[in-house]
């Protein structure tokens, strides 16, 4: 089970592709829904995506399918009393905007208003849910605002679209706290994600049934507004060639290449770039213990950024089996361990969307699964390395694989583990069982193992030393604060009490998640007991 932890798995065979009526669009521009303008004169939006693509211009929010368009001309739903819970201060640097400026948009950040120039809109994409074809999805609580300074704004929890099927397209504050935190924390890791730029309390409830189980409950409601290069998903392009409609996906493809992959030539090239941009990110995932937790092509970026955060977690334990996701807790299809194939599945849906642009050649498809499978046990194979500080030569991933033998054994708390390395690199060959690495344990393990682990780390501490690897290159690659799910529990239950303090101190901890942080040592603790099987910490439904 843990070879696959740095190994992508095998390829799967080719499904047979969906065929429907070919339908086709126009690329017409909607004029502004009638909300109010925002008061800022220097702000102005626009939307490549709007303008270039063809749309539905209906502002019907019924549910219904919408074929021969790629987005839907939506309005935001006003909401009652909004107030700005959260700003990124280096997100709103990206957008060209001070912080002083996001205090001025947030009638924009919730949907009451709207910028000048923007054309507010619903994306309109497919995808597979669990390995399942699922047909039309779309944003069904995410609203599209335009572009500024080359990035994308996206209101989640702004109000329904024709995608929200039987949903209200509102977000409560616990999602959307967890939607701001987990941004920024992926990014100040080095993970490639999606950013966040505001969290805005509405001032109005939102009825939930958390755990699916016929209990409803009414929860403060929130808006998060998203900012990305491009939140174009393997979905977007699933749809079309679903419904035979190559003519649309032609546009798309056409408009994707020349604004984000302009260097290279053609479908193939892309489908090669898209799968090691993929394979990377999850070789990132899996080397910070991150596990997304619904892993759909609908969720999958096509510029390999980590995309909705919804029942998403961290690894308390060293358990390649673990998901985070109550809809996946029998299958466990997107448990940790198994990250790395799914990414390659999910390329390889893409592909198939992409073989009526590729001359239906299915080695060119082929050739971009071992790319993908290349490209994710290289950075893999690179990151786990550096997290351990030793050489990646031919006996490393055996080595290694002995590490994740052990770590699974009896429950490890893999974050704590590799920081604790740094500390143990500092003194002589261990002896006997590092002290600094006894915190990792989250009970009291045997004799026996702890020889086990005393004899690899005898290994690993003469192969890093022969590297030259020092306690501040390991503290480099092994965080010491991640955002785990009963740390952003806390803060929910706490502004859900009044109280953000706990809020705002989390989101300062997580934006320097490798350094030492004197007084904060309770956000690099182990999961407590308390926090063991509880609903939002060990384990979130897809409304978390």
């Amino acid at each position: 089970m843990a070879r696959t932890i740095v190994r992508a798995g095998p390829p799967v065979k080719l499904p047979v592709r969906r065929a429907a009526a070919r339908v086709t669009g126009d690329g017409c521009v909607p004029r502004t829904p009638s909300l109010h303008s925002c008061p800022m004169s220097h702000l102005h939006l626009s939307s490549r995506f709007v303008t270039q693509l063809p749309g539905d211009l209906s502002l019907d929010n019924a549910p219904r399918p919408v074929k021969g368009a790629l987005w839907s001309k939506v309005a935001p739903t006003p909401v009652a009393a909004p107030r700005l819970v959260l700003c990124a201060p280096d997100v709103a640097a990206l957008l060209g905007l001070t912080p002083a400026d996001v205090e001025a948009l947030v009638p924009v950040l919730a949907g009451n208003a709207l910028a000048e120039g923007s054309t507010p809109f619903a994306a309109n994409y497919g995808g597979h849910q669990f390995g399942n074809w699922a047909g039309q999805l779309g944003d069904g609580r995410a609203i599209g605002l335009g572009e500024l300074n080359g990035y994308e704004l996206q209101l989640k929890g702004a109000g329904p679209t024709p995608y929200s099927r039987r949903a209200d397209g509102r977000a409560v504050l616990r999602s959307s706290i967890r939607e701001f935190l987990c941004s920024e924390a992926m990014h100040h890791l080095g993970v490639p994600t999606t950013r966040a730029l505001a969290l805005v309390k509405t001032g109005e409830d939102v009825v939930r049934d958390l755990l699916y189980d016929g209990h409803p409950e009414a929860e403060p409601g929130a808006i998060v507004c998203r900012v990305a290069p491009s939140f174009l998903r393997f979905g977007t392009f699933e749809l079309p060639a679903a419904r035979d409609d190559v003519a649309l996906l032609q546009k798309l493809f056409d408009f994707t290449r020349t604004q984000y992959f302009p260097e290279l030539p053609d479908a193939e090239a892309v489908l090669h770039e898209v799968a090691r941009r993929t394979a990377r990110l999850v070789a990132h995932w899996q080397a910070v213990g991150f596990v997304h937790g619904v892993m759909n092509t609908d969720n999958m970026s096509m510029l390999g950024l980590t995309l909705d955060y919804g029942p998403y977690g961290w690894t308390d334990d060293f358990n390649p089996g673990w998901t985070p996701n109550t809809t996946d807790a029998r299958e466990r299809r997107y448990r940790y361990g198994n990250q790395p194939a799914v990414g390659m599945w999910n390329v390889e849906r893409l592909g198939v969307a992409l073989l009526p642009l590729m001359g239906d050649d299915e080695a060119k498809l082929e050739a971009a699964l071992l790319e993908y499978q290349r490209a994710f046990e290289t950075a893999a194979a690179d990151r786990w390395a550096a997290k351990l500080g030793v050489k990646n030569d031919a006996d490393f991933i055996g080595f290694v694989n002995e590490l994740f033998a052990w770590l699974g054994e009896v429950e490890t708390d893999m974050t704590l583990f590799f920081r604790g390395l740094s500390a143990v690199l500092k003194q002589a060959q261990p002896t006997r069982f590092p002290d600094a690495l006894r915190p990792a344990f989250y009970g009291e393990p045997g004799e026996a193992h702890l020889a086990r682990g005393l004899a690899w780390l005898s290994r690993w501490w003469h192969q890093a030393r022969h590297a030259g690897a020092t306690a501040a290159q390991l503290d480099a690659q092994n965080p010491k604060y991640v955002l785990r799910n009963w740390l952003a529990q806390e803060a929910i239950d706490a502004a859900h009490a009044g109280d953000e303090s706990k809020l705002r101190a989390l989101y300062q901890v997580v934006q320097r998640p490798f350094d030492e942080q004197p007084g904060q040592e309770h956000f690099a603790q182990k999961r407590p007991e308390w926090a063991r099987n509880r609903p939002g910490c060990s384990s979130l439904s897809c409304s978390s």
